[in-house]
């Protein structure tokens, strides 16, 4: 079992960045596959990118492709989310999600086991 905290969320100006960070208590970090994923008010939770074990693989949602990037620290059980450009329809909760899955990757919401309790970025116009 792992236990996930978000941090790094906050209000920032359009065009501006942010860094999610997303740390993992518990053993083998670096079995999970990793994803985040958002949620804005009013709507369902949402894909947003994912990364393999390694670190090797990564996929993004059309919508942050080119402005976010994942990435993992497994001596650190930690996994990252630097988005960049943001913009006022990036705003919503973002949640950290970890799987045991097989696969390299994984983009549904159902995929996931472990949640975290989520952070808000806020992107003004």
């Amino acid at each position: 079992q792992v236990q996930l905290v978000e941090s790094g969320g906050g209000l920032v100006q359009a065009g501006g960045s942010l860094r999610l960070s997303c740390a993992a208590s518990g053993r083998a970090f670096s079995s999970y596959v990793m994803g985040w994923f958002r949620q804005a008010p009013g709507k369902e939770r949402e894909f947003v990118t994912t990364i393999s074990r390694s670190g090797a693989y990564t996929y993004y949602a059309d919508s942050v492709k080119g402005r976010f990037t994942i990435s993992r620290d497994n001596a650190k059980n930690t996994v990252y989310l630097q988005m960049n450009s943001l913009k006022p329809e990036d705003t919503a909760v973002y949640y950290c999600a970890a799987t045991l899955g097989v696969r390299n990757f994984y983009t549904r919401r159902t995929d996931y086991d472990y949640w975290g309790q989520g952070t808000q970025v806020t992107v003004s116009s």
